[in-house]
């Protein structure tokens, strides 16, 4: 699909759409990768977007050379990445499913602007409600279903294993476990699926010298799921974990490298859930959802992934699309 010429995807080249805590934090994550040679900010208010590209550009003499401007939706034709973190903020108390409203009626504003523009790269949502929004973008924007994808619980699961690694004094990147379903308070920690270098968990714990293993799950799971809740509490918005979350998908789509994420996309029948999209593992690449990963759930965990996939598509009804 990368391939450089006028008319084909710039592989090199990324758009953001939305310059608030989480558009700026990204931007800036991604100029530090090295991923792209060329980025656009996109905002209501032209002057934000220009005050954070010249902002982040000061900074590129420290990393690769990038092109950081802002810019409008004309721009965005021949990026390999268009990401969208346009959106009302959560506030403190407010739950991202509470953000429907505001962030659908924004979202009719930007899809039909990217719809026009004939954009044959990747749409990553990164906006709450992640999967709510990532179906009104399957809807809304007319690309494929596979080139729209949402950050999904990607950040969630990197809590997930940060939360485990603690618990368990090893390094989080042994850890191998998923959050799957909302990305928001119906999330599901699949521990039956969880493994510590290919060792069980409950395995892993008592060789670690833990036994009560479903008073120290619950405790994690919780921990993970009112995470963005205490951050929001204490410095009023989260943004940092997101932006390293945006950076890795980004990595995983321009390089080709067909990892295994939990990022948002449609289901169509998997678990018995149809027409939503939910987070759930799949392998992204250059041409974004390549196929689902299918995990072994237990009984529980499939009861409450079907729940939680209902909880969003009962939300999505109450709001015209």
């Amino acid at each position: 699909m990368f391939r450089n010429c006028e008319d084909c995807v710039n592989f090199r080249k990324v758009a953001v759409i939305g310059c608030g805590f989480v558009g700026s934090a990204s931007a800036f994550s991604l100029m530090q990768s090295g991923l792209f040679s060329e980025m656009v900010l996109i905002d209501s208010d032209r002057a934000k977007a220009e005050g954070e590209a010249l902002d982040i550009s000061h900074g590129v003499a420290f990393a690769k050379p990038m092109k950081i401007y802002a810019g409008d939706y004309d721009d965005i034709k021949n990026a390999s990445v268009v990401i969208i973190t346009a959106g009302a903020a959560q506030k403190p108390g407010e739950t991202r499913l509470d953000l429907v409203k505001k962030n659908i009626a924004i979202y009719k504003s930007i899809l039909p602007e990217i719809n026009k523009r004939d954009f044959k790269g990747i749409l990553l949502i990164v906006s709450n409600p992640v999967d709510i929004l990532t179906t009104v973008a399957v809807k809304l924007s007319g690309l494929p279903e596979n080139r729209v994808i949402g950050s999904g619980t990607v950040l969630d699961t990197a809590r997930l294993k940060y939360e485990i690694g603690s618990h368990l004094n090893v390094d989080s990147r042994s850890v191998h476990a998923f959050i799957i379903g909302e990305h928001g308070d119906s999330e599901i920690a699949a521990f039956s699926a969880a493994n510590v270098s290919g060792i069980k968990l409950d395995d892993f714990c008592e060789m670690r010298g833990h036994f009560e293993h479903d008073k120290a799950t619950a405790e994690i799971a919780a921990r993970v799921k009112n995470s963005a809740y205490e951050i929001i509490a204490k410095k009023k918005a989260t943004y940092y974990g997101i932006a390293m979350s945006v950076r890795r998908i980004c990595e995983a789509i321009v390089r080709n490298e067909r990892s295994i994420l939990p990022v948002s996309s449609m289901m169509r029948g998997a678990y018995g859930i149809e027409g939503i999209a939910l987070s759930m593992p799949a392998i992204v690449g250059s041409d974004g959802v390549e196929t689902l990963v299918p995990l072994k759930l237990n009984a529980d965990e499939t009861a409450r992934l079907q729940a939680s996939a209902k909880v969003l598509k009962d939300i999505l009804a109450q709001n015209e699309i």
